[in-house]
């Protein structure tokens, strides 16, 4: 009898690990940092930033806590062909919304910053925001915006900006910090 609620245990377990991502144990590292193939976005903001994933429909909304909340997430592709947008917001409104975009291309990652749906009064252009790749070795480009920066030249101003896209090979981890 013990045997068999030891399996049923251990089958439910397997059944619930099996549900889950399977590189979700790979997503953030210990020191906070992008794995592979994935962006890590740390809010260093004083308030709670709103972000949703955004492919041919919509993610839940997820609030990542001020001073140091986080979110990950791995490459993923859209349905419909397009891009995917993480769209960032201190407002549950979707207000002054920053932008990170990404699309993937066989063995490269596309990615760019748009700051295209935000004011300049934005608490991201007040404070920075700054994309670093997790590998220093890494040949991938950064993406700065220091702290009051509105007319930051690493991010889409408007959108014929096709200098601020940005290609790295699929398995680079990126980190997004906003609030520098």
């Amino acid at each position: 009898m013990m045997f068999t609620k030891t399996f049923g245990f251990a089958a439910a377990f397997a059944a619930l690990a099996s549900a889950l991502p399977n590189n979700l144990a790979n997503m953030v590292r210990r020191d906070n940092t992008a794995a592979g193939g994935s962006v890590l976005i740390t809010n260093n903001l004083s308030v709670d930033v709103y972000a949703w994933s955004v492919t041919d429909v919509s993610g839940p909304m997820i609030t990542l806590p001020a001073n140091g909340g986080v979110y990950t997430e791995a490459w993923q592709t859209n349905p419909n062909g397009g891009g995917v947008s993480i769209k960032l917001s201190t407002d549950p409104n979707q207000q002054d919304v920053l932008q990170f975009e990404y699309t993937q291309a066989v063995d490269t990652i596309f990615w760019d910053l748009s700051c295209i749906n935000m004011g300049s009064s934005s608490q991201f252009t007040k404070y920075g925001f700054a994309v670093l790749p997790t590998d220093s070795t890494s040949s991938c480009p950064s993406a700065i915006c220091a702290a009051g920066d509105s007319a930051c030249s690493d991010a889409y101003l408007i959108p014929t900006d096709n200098y601020a896209t940005h290609g790295c090979p699929i398995n680079t981890g990126l980190s997004l910090t906003i609030g520098q």
